[in-house]
């Protein structure tokens, strides 16, 4: 029997490869996509360690190369949602009782499995299906990844040595339990290092869980599964669930054993859980912990003292890396009158230089967006811009989907501050601006807090100390993650906790201790050394 108390130590941040020309990680890379873009994989569920074909199938297919079919997957039935709930709780037990350390041990050989030995295909796997550049997958799908589970570990360790005191006599102590049946992961399309997070934080805590990952990330998502196989994750402590989400939802929200829901993805469908889960709260075993991460309008704010070209750099990045399509991906700025020309002029001058195209070509630093849906969803904005006397498209503002889902980079400028784009989640590669007078800096920041119902990220850009301290103090229930002179974007695993409010989400941080602990349930035991055998206290006396 192992009695060590071991706690992990705060690991360092994965290192990013560049793959530079010439470089060896480029070429391997390179071999990945090929060997992945050369076949069809054939995507099955797996439900208590066996993989389940219905025959019922889908397609992956490439953002770029929207006719090219990467996988195909097998759709799952009622009958297999509900065979996956019993796995689960099947598995429960047992996992629940597996030491700790033992869990973190899988958690930390999934890590070094990532970022070694299938670094390259995990990274080809998010290009193809998901539509990221080399350098966006790797961030995501390696090094994020990693980070996540490395400092989950620790964070576990911090969680577990947090203990009251004892008083002579007693001995006081608390054990962070799982949760009582299974969570329930719904996960993104547009992080494979979210998707796997979402499964993996609460089953670190003893959790087992039921994962439906989305149809347009199951190439990545089932080589995740693999690789958890692969590092000794007991069959049943995660079911792999693709599918229809209304058919797995309503089959999961409906059994008394759903513990949990850990979530990223819109609000509208966030809501519904919602509601879902109250409408059948009588029928649960305990009240279901609902976490999740959701929509975003996502703010540059400069004020008239910021230097244009820092300013400009961050509504190119912040706002067309990954097309867009990252929950903090900046999607309106304020940019001060006398500041505009410049910002403008140098804006236009990085959108001439950047390539839209497919993910192999590296010299591109834009690719498509995910989906027909959202590439129609993203021209209807575009179309009512060209078409209103509110706004006028400054750069870009065309779309072509005869090959892939593209869309130009564009910069919209709106003429008034609650024009359409500036207040709703496009989730594309469009940013509106709105130029104010430099004299209403406090006016607009209050314009820039009323604006959106969500609460993500926001960067303010200044120069001026006092400026900046005003932007923060009133924009501070505007974003769960403010960037001071930086991007809205980018939040790195152990130093920006990320999650925001409001119609964002339930603020968890994931990345954090605070949300491995929203997968626990505490409960506190006192031991008595020296037990009371009279009931009688002192002050029980009739005498004075």
């Amino acid at each position: 029997m192992n009695n060590t108390i071991f706690s992990f130590p705060k690991p360092e941040n994965e290192p990013v490869l560049g793959y530079k020309p010439g470089s060896d990680e480029r070429k391997k890379i390179r071999a990945a996509l090929d060997e992945l873009y050369n076949i069809v994989t054939d995507i099955p569920a797996i439900i208590g360690g066996q993989e389940v074909r219905s025959g019922n199938m889908g397609t992956v297919v490439m953002p770029t190369e929207k006719d090219h079919i990467l996988a195909r997957y097998h759709k799952v039935r009622e009958e297999d949602v509900r065979a996956a709930i019993a796995a689960a709780m099947k598995a429960h037990e047992e996992w629940a009782s597996t030491p700790w350390i033992d869990r973190a041990s899988v958690m930390m050989k999934i890590a070094t499995l990532v970022s070694g030995k299938y670094r390259y295909l995990i990274n080809a796997a998010t290009m193809l299906g998901q539509g990221k550049t080399t350098m966006q997958a790797e961030i995501d799908s390696a090094c994020e990844l990693v980070d996540f589970l490395r400092y989950n570990v620790h964070y576990a360790s911090q969680i577990y040595s947090d203990q009251p005191c004892s008083d002579k006599g007693t001995l006081n102590y608390v054990t962070y339990r799982p949760l009582e049946g299974f969570v329930l992961a719904i996960t993104p399309f547009n992080f494979t290092s979210i998707a796997s997070n979402l499964c993996l934080s609460p089953v670190l805590m003893g959790n087992v869980c039921l994962w439906k990952p989305s149809s347009t990330a199951l190439l990545s998502n089932y080589l995740l599964m693999k690789i958890y196989k692969e590092a000794g994750l007991p069959d049943g402590v995660i079911n792999f669930l693709p599918g229809s989400g209304a058919l797995i939802g309503d089959v999961a929200f409906a059994d008394a054993n759903l513990a949990g829901v850990h979530f990223t993805g819109s609000t509208a469908t966030f809501n519904n859980f919602w509601k879902k889960i109250g409408d059948n709260i009588a029928s649960y075993r305990t009240y279901p912990k609902i976490v999740g991460e959701t929509g975003g309008k996502d703010f540059i704010f400069a004020h008239s003292s910021a230097d244009a070209h820092q300013v400009a750099t961050a509504i190119v990045r912040g706002a067309f890396e990954f097309q867009g399509q990252k929950c903090s991906a900046a999607s309106r700025a304020y940019i001060p009158q006398s500041m505009w020309p410049e910002v403008k002029r140098i804006v236009g001058e990085m959108l001439s230089e950047i390539k839209v195209g497919d993910v192999r070509d590296f010299s591109a630093f834009v690719n498509a967006v995910i989906d027909e849906a959202s590439f129609d969803n993203c021209m209807r904005y575009l179309d009512h811009a060209r078409n209103s006397a509110d706004a006028e498209i400054v750069f870009g503002g065309h779309g072509d989907k005869s090959q892939g889902w593209f869309i130009e980079p564009t910069v919209i400028l709106a003429k008034k501050p609650d024009y359409k784009s500036m207040c709703e989640e496009i989730f594309g590669p469009i940013i509106t601006v709105y130029v104010y007078p430099d004299d209403e800096y406090e006016a607009t920041l209050r314009l820039c807090d009323s604006t959106s119902p969500y609460a993500l990220t926001g960067a303010i850009f200044a120069t001026c100390r006092k400026a900046l301290r005003k932007g923060a103090d009133m924009l501070k229930y505007a974003a769960g993650n403010i960037y001071y002179n930086d991007k809205p974007t980018g939040a790195v695993v152990g130093q920006q906790p990320f999650g925001g409010a409001r119609a964002s989400g339930t603020n968890d941080k994931a990345g954090s201790y605070l949300n491995l602990i929203r997968w626990t349930s505490p409960q506190a035991i006192k031991e008595t050394f020296d037990p009371a055998s009279d009931y009688k206290y002192p002050f029980i006396s009739s005498a004075e």
